[in-house]
């Protein structure tokens, strides 16, 4: 019988060792569990880490005159790898004066117009944007120099959190954006238009 006891004491020793060292186990896997959130990596860091553009370019504009305010367009992809949609609000670039985000809209009489984006520019959640010709771009107003064929404009970009990034865009010939520019956002009695580079 004392062997016996004393063999009850030993295995009841080795139980609550090997059920403390499985907790242990345990206790350690969860924060790898944790770090492996799907949700966790979606939304980490800021809208401009979320952001992505390729294939950007801009309208080439060989001469440039300051008093006829020379324009021009740039285009490309946004591509939003986050799970909430982010919203582009700003670019500048030390091309031009101003850069400001535009859509493509027809005015009363039917005519195809350039005006500024209201709200700027939403990239959708796991989604695309695409900046084209003729359709949402960024425009160029008042070009301090001649864009020419073959040489790259810094572009930065400001998002709604107050983040940004900077790209650059390749200038490329173009022979299209003969549209309007309509700064007001009015119908087509407005007397402010100028011929669109993009």
């Amino acid at each position: 019988m004392p062997f016996c006891h004393g063999f009850r004491l030993r295995t009841g020793g080795f139980a609550r060792r090997v059920g403390a060292a499985a907790a242990i186990s345990t206790l350690a896997l969860l924060p790898v569990a944790c770090s492996n959130s799907p949700s966790a990596s979606d939304t980490a860091g800021t809208a401009a880490e979320q952001i992505t553009l390729t294939d950007q370019w801009i309208k080439a504009v060989p001469t440039v005159n300051p008093a006829e305010h020379p324009m021009s367009g740039a285009f490309g992809v946004f591509h939003n790898k986050s799970d909430k949609p982010v919203n582009l609000v700003a670019a500048t670039s030390p091309a031009s004066e101003t850069v400001e985000i535009h859509e493509t809209a027809p005015n009363g009489a039917g005519e195809k117009m350039m005006r500024p984006k209201a709200g700027g520019l939403v990239i959708p959640a796991h989604g695309d944007a695409t900046l084209a010709p003729g359709g949402d771009h960024l425009m160029f107003m008042g070009l301090k120099a001649p864009l020419r064929t073959g040489s790259e404009t810094p572009i930065t970009l400001t998002f709604s959190d107050g983040s940004t990034t900077t790209v650059t865009a390749q200038v490329r010939d173009f022979a299209g954006g003969k549209e309007s520019y309509q700064p007001s956002g009015d119908g087509a009695g407005s007397g402010d238009k100028a011929a669109h580079g993009g």
